[in-house]
């Protein structure tokens, strides 16, 4: 039995959306999905996948593509992206009800991995815009947007902090904390999302959502204050998942 994770397959069976465009990277990408989850994931294994599924804005226009990953081998456990807009977070508890033995949706709730328990949540991060000189340095930033990001951060945090709440409460010690945005953006050494993480102990954070070589430096990768921080971006991995635990 293994954990693994992997991030932003960005799919569109019925939305007809290609992510061609983004690079030589994205070309035939659901069947690179499709090959290496099947030579890597068990069917007694756990694929977590980080958010952004699929480009349908409708559920009914989400169905090919939320058949495609429940035809993949492991548990599936789905983390909600930002641009998973069939997915309202106040109906999460719905999803579960009708794809139960299928599909878990992760969200004001948690997942059972052996003694750990998985916990996470969309998460939020400001992204700027940030003002440069002709150097590519920082000089500023729009700071009403910053402000705002603040309100989504909390947000997140409290949903987040609920459900490491109820998974200590069903008598968990160990976690695993997964994250769609980044912990970090590019202006910080630490966040709420960071804090949290050392607060529980947990035992990884996982997260996706940078695209491209210029963005995959954007947060913590590697070991930070004893935990492991793994970036699971599906282009940055090349769609292979990435084990987490066995």
């Amino acid at each position: 039995m293994a954990l693994y994770a992997l991030g932003d397959l960005h799919l569109s069976f019925q939305s007809g959306k290609p992510m061609d465009r983004f690079g030589k990277v994205w070309k035939n990408h659901e069947r690179k999905i499709e090959t290496y989850v099947r030579r890597t994931v068990k069917p007694e294994d756990t694929l977590v996948l980080t958010g952004d599924h699929s480009w349908g804005r409708k559920l009914e226009e989400c169905r090919q593509d939320l058949a495609f990953i429940e035809s993949l081998p492991g548990k599936k456990i789905l983390l909600r992206g930002n641009h998973d807009m069939f997915w309202d977070a106040k109906k999460t508890k719905r999803l579960n009800e009708e794809f139960t033995g299928r599909l878990f949706f992760l969200q004001n709730n948690f997942a059972s991995y052996g003694e750990y328990a998985l916990v996470g949540t969309k998460g939020y991060t400001f992204e700027g815009p940030f003002y440069l000189d002709r150097r590519g340095r920082i000089m500023g930033w729009d700071e009403a947007k910053e402000e705002q990001a603040k309100k989504l951060v909390d947000r997140e945090m409290a949903r987040l902090r609920e459900s490491f709440c109820m998974a200590r409460e069903a008598g968990y010690r160990k976690f695993v904390m997964f994250l769609h945005y980044p912990p970090t953006n590019i202006l910080e050494k630490a966040s709420p999302f960071t804090k949290i993480a050392e607060e529980y102990g947990v035992s990884a954070v996982v997260y996706s959502h940078c695209h491209g070589e210029s963005r995959f430096g954007d947060s913590i990768r590697g070991i930070h204050h004893g935990i492991p921080y793994l970036l699971v971006s599906g282009d940055y991995l090349n769609f292979h998942p990435e084990l987490v635990l066995e």
